[in-house]
Parts: C-alpha cells; structure tokens; sequence
C-alpha cells in the first residue's frame, strides 16, 4: 500500500511541476509578445499608405500623374513631423483588408468609414472627419426622393460603404431595377454624367468635391442613406504605430495645420479631431 501510495504523490508532484513550467511558459511567452509596429516602421523609416487612386479630394491621381487629396497632405506632414518616408501604395479597394493583413501596406488610409463589421479586422485611429451616403441625379433627371428611383439603376463603387448603407435599406434596395457595381467612384460618377445609370450612391465629400471642381450638373437628393466617419485602419496587432500617428494628427489639430489643410481642400475645417 505504501509503494501504491509513494508511486501516486510522486505522480502527482510531477503533474504539478509540469503544470507550473508550462503556466511559466505562457507567462513569459506574453511577457515576450510586445508591439514593435512603431519601432519597425521608424527603422525602415518608411510608412507605406495604402489608397485607392481614384477617390477624390481624399486621394487621387491627378492630371500631372501625381497622387494627391486631402488624405495625402495630412500623412505627408504627420510623416515629416516623425522623421519617416510616407510611401503611397495604390491598391484594389476590393482586398484592402487583405492587403493590410498580408503586410504590404502599413495602414489603409483614403477615405476609409469605420464600420462595427471592419473593426472586427481592423484597428481603427480616432475618426477625423464626418461624411454621409447620399444618392445624386442629373440635374434635369425626373427624379427627387428613393420613391421614383422605383425600377431604375443605381450604381455605387464596389465593396464600398456605399454598398454597406444601400444593404441596410432593404426595401430600398428591392425597389430598384438594378444595382451596378463599379471599381471607383470617377468611373461611376462618368457613368452617371453620359445616363448609363439613372442616379448614384456616392460619398458626400466625393460628390460635393466633384461639383465644385467640374462644374458637374448634378442634384443631391435631400435623404441620406447613412451618417458615417472616416478613420485610418491598421493591423489589429499595431496598436503603438496607430497611437503615434494619432498622437501627431492631435499636435496637428491643436496647431492649427489640420485646419489649414482641410481649407485647402474643403474652403473650411470639417475635420473632428480634438472637437467631440
């Protein structure tokens, strides 16, 4: 019986020693896992942004070939401020969440709504501007509420928020003759403009930017489909990267620069940081 008795506590003894080198084990292994997303992109000195081109006035290509908005002059100076490269890296705004998560951009920063569905895979800054889903007509289009929009076409860009409010409405939806889906809101908006659809959801910012600038004769109908923010995604894991870029667009805010560059761009400071 003693035998029986030894055998059983020394089994029991290296259980327990084995159970606390393994709890040590996962101790340290946290203790190891910290955040070095900062520290990689300020030795590389390189921060690659990653944008969809044709997504005007936040980032797109302009008549000279070059990639510039509203987007682009803040990370340039949030970059310059920080002693680092800013990098644009066009991409498909179909697998920006993907192009994120596979580390070939270190943010997606363009435009970007923040959704309770994209937060599920991305870390989100602090949002930095409001903007609503709104459907716009030619001007001498027979159409002024979703109602007569009954049977038609509706296009919107692909993977967009616009297709996420246009979702949410689903009767709406059901509604319409047709949902055509484009790569880029410019290819939508010139689709619009020559009737090969009849009205388009279509970011606010966007549209309104494209009605001053090209003198486009288009009507906004008066309903939104959705309010929404803009925010600058990373990697779910960089939340150090993510707190230094924020901490610079809060200096930035604070100074004044953030307000002199939406001026630039909008005639007046729409920005949000430093204002809720």
């Amino acid at each position: 019986m003693k035998n029986k008795f030894f055998k059983k506590g020394i089994v029991a003894i290296i259980l327990s020693v084995l159970a606390a080198l393994i709890l040590l084990s996962g101790c340290q292994s946290l203790s190891t896992g910290t955040d070095d997303s900062w520290e990689k992109v300020k030795e590389k000195g390189k921060f690659v942004l990653g944008l969809d081109e044709s997504f005007p006035p936040m980032g797109f290509t302009d008549e000279n070939g070059e990639i510039v908005g509203f987007d682009i002059d803040v990370a340039r100076e949030v970059c310059s401020r920080l002693g680092i490269e800013l990098v644009l890296q066009p991409i498909n705004w179909d697998a920006k969440e993907q192009e994120l998560s596979s580390n070939n951009i270190d943010c997606i920063w363009n435009g970007f709504t923040i959704t309770e569905e994209r937060k599920q895979n991305v870390l989100f800054s602090e949002p930095y501007m409001n903007n609503r889903q709104i459907i716009v007509v030619k001007e001498d289009a027979p159409y002024n509420t979703m109602e007569d929009l009954k049977g038609k076409k509706l296009g919107l860009q692909s993977q967009s928020s616009a297709q996420d409010a246009l979702d949410a409405h689903e009767d709406f939806k059901k509604s319409l003759g047709e949902v055509v889906l484009f790569d880029t809101n410019t290819v939508a908006i010139m689709d619009l403009e020559k009737g090969g659809i009849d009205a388009l959801l279509v970011d606010e910012i966007v549209i309104r930017y494209y009605m001053q600038n090209k003198k486009a004769n288009f009507k906004i109908f008066e309903k939104e489909l959705s309010h929404e923010e803009y925010g600058i995604g990373f990697r779910k894991k960089d939340k150090k990267l993510m707190q230094k870029i924020q901490e610079t667009l809060n200096d930035m805010a604070k100074d004044g620069t953030l307000a002199q560059i939406s001026i630039k761009w909008f005639d007046e400071d729409i920005t949000t940081v430093g204002k809720k």
